[in-house]
Protein backbone atom coordinates (compact mmCIF):
# COMPACT_ATOMS: atom_id res chain seq x y z
CA UNK A 1 0.00 0.00 0.00
CA UNK A 2 1.51 3.59 -1.07
CA UNK A 3 2.42 4.99 2.95
CA UNK A 4 0.82 8.30 1.17
CA UNK A 5 -2.28 6.93 1.40
CA UNK A 6 -1.77 5.87 5.01
CA UNK A 7 -1.98 9.07 6.53
CA UNK A 8 -4.19 10.58 8.41
CA UNK A 9 -5.87 13.71 10.41
CA UNK A 10 -7.48 12.52 13.60
CA UNK A 11 -10.19 15.19 14.63
CA UNK A 12 -12.11 14.53 18.40
CA UNK A 13 -14.80 16.56 19.76
CA UNK A 14 -17.45 16.33 22.53
CA UNK A 15 -19.85 19.23 23.34
CA UNK A 16 -23.18 20.22 23.98
CA UNK A 17 -25.86 18.54 22.02
CA UNK A 18 -27.59 20.38 19.37
CA UNK A 19 -29.10 20.50 15.60
CA UNK A 20 -26.78 21.15 12.97
CA UNK A 21 -22.99 20.01 14.90
CA UNK A 22 -22.74 17.41 12.15
CA UNK A 23 -23.34 19.32 9.56
CA UNK A 24 -20.75 22.41 10.76
CA UNK A 25 -18.17 19.86 10.97
CA UNK A 26 -18.96 17.92 7.91
CA UNK A 27 -19.52 21.22 5.50
CA UNK A 28 -16.03 22.77 6.88
CA UNK A 29 -14.54 19.56 6.21
CA UNK A 30 -16.03 19.68 2.62
CA UNK A 31 -15.61 23.24 2.05
CA UNK A 32 -11.99 22.65 2.33
CA UNK A 33 -12.21 19.99 0.43
CA UNK A 34 -11.32 17.20 3.09
CA UNK A 35 -12.30 13.63 2.22
CA UNK A 36 -13.45 11.83 5.45
CA UNK A 37 -12.68 8.28 5.51
CA UNK A 38 -14.01 7.58 8.82
CA UNK A 39 -16.98 9.15 10.98
CA UNK A 40 -18.09 7.95 14.74
CA UNK A 41 -20.94 9.92 16.64
CA UNK A 42 -22.45 9.55 19.64
CA UNK A 43 -25.21 11.79 21.50
CA UNK A 44 -25.53 10.71 25.22
CA UNK A 45 -29.17 12.04 26.22
CA UNK A 46 -27.98 11.66 29.79
CA UNK A 47 -26.07 14.43 29.88
CA UNK A 48 -27.12 15.86 26.95
CA UNK A 49 -23.48 15.59 25.76
CA UNK A 50 -22.36 14.95 21.76
CA UNK A 51 -19.18 13.31 21.29
CA UNK A 52 -17.64 12.34 17.58
CA UNK A 53 -14.50 10.83 16.11
CA UNK A 54 -13.56 12.12 11.99
CA UNK A 55 -10.79 10.62 10.29
CA UNK A 56 -9.75 12.57 6.79
CA UNK A 57 -7.41 11.75 4.61
CA UNK A 58 -4.41 14.44 4.93
CA UNK A 59 -3.74 14.21 0.87
CA UNK A 60 -7.14 15.99 0.71
CA UNK A 61 -6.48 19.04 2.06
CA UNK A 62 -4.43 21.96 1.09
CA UNK A 63 -3.04 22.54 4.61
CA UNK A 64 -1.12 20.75 7.20
CA UNK A 65 -2.37 19.95 10.80
CA UNK A 66 -1.34 23.01 12.16
CA UNK A 67 -3.55 25.20 9.88
CA UNK A 68 -5.86 21.96 10.18
CA UNK A 69 -6.03 23.03 14.12
CA UNK A 70 -6.47 26.82 13.61
CA UNK A 71 -9.05 26.61 11.11
CA UNK A 72 -10.66 23.82 13.03
CA UNK A 73 -10.83 26.11 16.82
CA UNK A 74 -13.21 28.71 14.99
CA UNK A 75 -15.60 25.91 14.14
CA UNK A 76 -15.60 24.25 17.87
CA UNK A 77 -15.97 28.03 19.44
CA UNK A 78 -19.67 28.21 18.07
CA UNK A 79 -20.18 24.86 19.86
CA UNK A 80 -20.39 25.86 23.34
CA UNK A 81 -18.07 27.36 26.02
CA UNK A 82 -17.02 23.88 27.39
CA UNK A 83 -16.35 21.90 24.15
CA UNK A 84 -13.31 20.30 23.81
CA UNK A 85 -11.43 18.71 20.80
CA UNK A 86 -8.06 17.44 19.31
CA UNK A 87 -6.45 17.54 15.92
CA UNK A 88 -4.17 14.71 15.32
CA UNK A 89 -1.56 13.72 13.11
CA UNK A 90 -1.00 10.04 12.64
CA UNK A 91 2.66 11.07 11.30
CA UNK A 92 3.05 12.37 14.51
CA UNK A 93 4.69 9.46 16.09
CA UNK A 94 3.20 9.51 19.67
CA UNK A 95 5.34 8.06 22.90
CA UNK A 96 4.58 6.80 25.84
CA UNK A 97 6.51 5.70 29.17
CA UNK A 98 5.82 2.10 30.91
CA UNK A 99 5.83 1.78 34.94
CA UNK A 100 6.50 -1.44 36.19
CA UNK A 101 7.23 -3.37 39.24
CA UNK A 102 8.50 -6.79 39.05
CA UNK A 103 5.71 -8.69 37.71
CA UNK A 104 6.30 -8.78 33.61
CA UNK A 105 3.72 -10.20 31.56
CA UNK A 106 2.32 -6.54 30.84
CA UNK A 107 5.74 -5.36 29.82
CA UNK A 108 6.82 -8.17 27.79
CA UNK A 109 3.33 -7.67 25.75
CA UNK A 110 4.09 -4.25 25.01
CA UNK A 111 7.45 -4.73 24.25
CA UNK A 112 6.84 -7.05 21.81
CA UNK A 113 4.28 -5.49 20.22
CA UNK A 114 6.25 -2.11 19.94
CA UNK A 115 9.29 -4.07 18.67
CA UNK A 116 6.78 -5.43 15.91
CA UNK A 117 5.45 -2.33 15.12
CA UNK A 118 2.29 -3.20 16.52
CA UNK A 119 1.24 -0.23 18.52
CA UNK A 120 1.33 3.20 16.84
CA UNK A 121 4.13 4.63 19.29
CA UNK A 122 7.35 5.01 20.77
CA UNK A 123 8.53 3.60 24.00
CA UNK A 124 10.37 6.52 25.50
CA UNK A 125 11.19 4.80 29.08
CA UNK A 126 10.64 2.16 31.25
CA UNK A 127 10.36 3.14 34.96
CA UNK A 128 10.73 0.69 37.83
CA UNK A 129 10.60 0.63 41.48
CA UNK A 130 12.79 -2.43 41.13
CA UNK A 131 15.54 -3.25 39.08
CA UNK A 132 14.77 -6.49 37.93
CA UNK A 133 13.30 -5.93 34.82
CA UNK A 134 15.91 -3.86 34.20
CA UNK A 135 18.50 -5.78 31.36
CA UNK A 136 15.00 -7.10 29.76
CA UNK A 137 13.89 -3.15 28.90
CA UNK A 138 17.64 -2.50 28.00
CA UNK A 139 18.30 -5.79 25.49
CA UNK A 140 15.37 -3.61 23.85
CA UNK A 141 17.38 -0.47 23.43
CA UNK A 142 14.46 1.65 25.45
CA UNK A 143 16.17 3.65 28.56
CA UNK A 144 15.05 1.74 32.09
CA UNK A 145 15.06 4.15 34.97
CA UNK A 146 15.40 2.67 38.83
CA UNK A 147 13.35 4.37 41.22
CA UNK A 148 13.36 2.41 44.65
CA UNK A 149 10.65 3.09 46.98
CA UNK A 150 10.81 2.74 50.73
CA UNK A 151 10.22 -1.01 52.09
CA UNK A 152 6.50 -1.49 54.32
CA UNK A 153 7.90 -0.79 57.98
CA UNK A 154 10.07 1.55 60.16
CA UNK A 155 9.19 5.24 61.22
CA UNK A 156 6.12 6.18 58.99
CA UNK A 157 6.95 9.76 59.24
CA UNK A 158 10.30 8.94 57.29
CA UNK A 159 8.60 6.04 55.18
CA UNK A 160 6.14 8.50 53.64
CA UNK A 161 8.90 11.71 53.23
CA UNK A 162 10.69 8.67 51.11
CA UNK A 163 8.01 7.63 49.43
CA UNK A 164 6.97 11.74 48.27
CA UNK A 165 10.67 11.98 47.11
CA UNK A 166 10.39 8.71 45.06
CA UNK A 167 7.46 9.69 43.81
CA UNK A 168 8.78 13.05 42.71
CA UNK A 169 11.42 11.40 41.05
CA UNK A 170 8.98 9.76 39.02
CA UNK A 171 7.44 12.49 37.76
CA UNK A 172 10.55 14.68 36.89
CA UNK A 173 11.40 11.20 34.61
CA UNK A 174 8.17 11.02 33.16
CA UNK A 175 7.70 14.56 32.51
CA UNK A 176 10.60 14.99 30.60
CA UNK A 177 9.46 12.64 27.81
CA UNK A 178 6.16 14.53 27.37
CA UNK A 179 4.35 11.23 27.40
CA UNK A 180 0.90 10.64 25.34
CA UNK A 181 0.54 8.11 27.75
CA UNK A 182 1.80 6.84 31.14
CA UNK A 183 0.86 3.04 31.68
CA UNK A 184 0.83 1.31 34.50
CA UNK A 185 1.75 -2.14 33.39
CA UNK A 186 1.27 -4.01 36.72
CA UNK A 187 3.08 -1.05 38.77
CA UNK A 188 2.38 -1.58 42.40
CA UNK A 189 2.46 1.75 43.76
CA UNK A 190 -0.29 3.66 44.43
CA UNK A 191 -0.32 7.32 42.13
CA UNK A 192 -0.18 10.18 44.81
CA UNK A 193 -3.33 13.10 43.66
CA UNK A 194 -1.06 15.29 42.20
CA UNK A 195 -0.21 12.63 39.58
CA UNK A 196 -3.09 11.78 38.82
CA UNK A 197 -4.14 15.32 37.90
CA UNK A 198 -1.14 15.85 36.15
CA UNK A 199 -1.53 12.65 34.55
CA UNK A 200 -5.48 13.20 33.57
CA UNK A 201 -6.88 11.53 30.68
CA UNK A 202 -3.04 9.85 30.12
CA UNK A 203 -1.94 7.52 33.05
CA UNK A 204 -3.60 4.05 32.44
CA UNK A 205 -3.70 1.31 34.30
CA UNK A 206 -4.59 -2.58 34.22
CA UNK A 207 -6.05 -4.68 37.24
CA UNK A 208 -8.07 -7.90 37.59
CA UNK A 209 -11.67 -7.21 37.61
CA UNK A 210 -12.22 -8.57 40.62
CA UNK A 211 -11.98 -5.32 42.60
CA UNK A 212 -13.70 -4.72 44.67
CA UNK A 213 -14.88 -8.47 45.58
CA UNK A 214 -11.42 -9.62 45.96
CA UNK A 215 -9.15 -6.61 47.29
CA UNK A 216 -5.68 -7.30 48.56
CA UNK A 217 -2.90 -9.86 48.26
CA UNK A 218 -3.62 -12.64 45.84
CA UNK A 219 -6.56 -12.15 44.41
CA UNK A 220 -6.53 -15.00 41.77
CA UNK A 221 -6.57 -17.52 45.19
CA UNK A 222 -9.09 -15.51 46.76
CA UNK A 223 -11.38 -16.05 43.69
CA UNK A 224 -10.14 -19.88 43.45
CA UNK A 225 -11.30 -20.59 47.02
CA UNK A 226 -14.43 -18.87 46.09
CA UNK A 227 -15.32 -20.98 42.74
CA UNK A 228 -15.55 -18.28 40.40
CA UNK A 229 -17.02 -19.20 37.31
CA UNK A 230 -15.14 -15.99 35.28
CA UNK A 231 -12.32 -14.06 35.87
CA UNK A 232 -11.07 -10.94 33.76
CA UNK A 233 -9.55 -7.39 33.62
CA UNK A 234 -10.27 -3.67 33.51
CA UNK A 235 -8.20 -1.04 31.94
CA UNK A 236 -9.01 2.22 32.94
CA UNK A 237 -7.71 5.84 33.65
CA UNK A 238 -5.89 6.95 36.49
CA UNK A 239 -7.67 9.03 39.16
CA UNK A 240 -7.26 9.78 42.66
CA UNK A 241 -9.88 7.03 43.50
CA UNK A 242 -8.25 3.60 43.81
CA UNK A 243 -9.26 1.94 40.74
CA UNK A 244 -12.51 3.82 39.81
CA UNK A 245 -11.37 6.08 37.12
CA UNK A 246 -13.03 6.22 33.52
CA UNK A 247 -12.87 2.78 31.88
CA UNK A 248 -11.99 2.27 28.26
CA UNK A 249 -11.99 -1.61 28.31
CA UNK A 250 -12.75 -4.66 29.89
CA UNK A 251 -13.00 -8.52 29.34
CA UNK A 252 -13.50 -11.86 30.91
CA UNK A 253 -13.10 -15.58 30.83
CA UNK A 254 -14.44 -18.19 32.00
CA UNK A 255 -13.12 -20.58 34.60
CA UNK A 256 -14.23 -23.57 36.27
CA UNK A 257 -14.19 -26.56 39.18
CA UNK A 258 -11.01 -28.08 37.23
CA UNK A 259 -8.86 -25.07 37.16
CA UNK A 260 -6.45 -24.54 39.99
CA UNK A 261 -5.02 -21.29 41.35
CA UNK A 262 -2.16 -21.52 39.68
CA UNK A 263 -4.48 -21.77 35.98
CA UNK A 264 -6.56 -18.72 37.52
CA UNK A 265 -3.25 -16.67 37.50
CA UNK A 266 -1.97 -17.91 34.51
CA UNK A 267 -5.23 -17.45 32.17
CA UNK A 268 -5.90 -13.59 34.62
CA UNK A 269 -2.52 -12.77 33.16
CA UNK A 270 -3.21 -13.66 29.38
CA UNK A 271 -6.37 -10.97 29.74
CA UNK A 272 -4.83 -8.78 31.72
CA UNK A 273 -2.31 -8.52 28.86
CA UNK A 274 -5.20 -8.45 26.05
CA UNK A 275 -6.86 -5.63 27.70
CA UNK A 276 -4.08 -3.74 28.21
CA UNK A 277 -3.02 -3.70 24.85
CA UNK A 278 -6.54 -3.07 23.31
CA UNK A 279 -7.21 0.16 25.59
CA UNK A 280 -3.77 1.35 25.03
CA UNK A 281 -4.20 0.91 21.35
CA UNK A 282 -7.60 3.09 21.32
CA UNK A 283 -6.28 5.60 23.68
CA UNK A 284 -3.51 5.99 20.61
CA UNK A 285 -5.78 6.14 18.47
CA UNK A 286 -8.07 8.95 19.88
CA UNK A 287 -10.64 6.90 20.07
CA UNK A 288 -11.64 7.52 23.67
CA UNK A 289 -13.24 10.33 24.57
CA UNK A 290 -13.95 11.37 28.63
CA UNK A 291 -16.65 12.80 30.23
CA UNK A 292 -16.78 13.08 33.45
CA UNK A 293 -16.14 9.09 35.06
CA UNK A 294 -17.39 7.65 31.62
CA UNK A 295 -15.91 7.17 28.57
CA UNK A 296 -17.01 6.91 24.46
CA UNK A 297 -14.87 4.32 22.84
CA UNK A 298 -15.23 4.66 19.15
CA UNK A 299 -14.64 1.38 17.35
Amino acid sequence: MDPAAEHRYVITLSCPDTTGIVARIATFLADAGGWIVEAGYHSDPGTGWFFTRQVVRADSLPFDARELRERFASVAAKLGGDTTWTVTDTREPKRIVLLVSEEAHCMHDILGRVAAGELPVRLAAVIGNHDGLGPIVRAHGVPFHHVPFPPPGGDPQARTAAKAEAFAEVGRLVDQHDPHAVVLARFMQILPPELCRAWAGRAINIHHSFLPSFVGARPYHQAYARGVKLIGATCHYVTPELDAGPIIEQDVIRVDHGDTAADMVRRGRDIERLVLARGLRWHLEDRVLVHGNKTVVFP
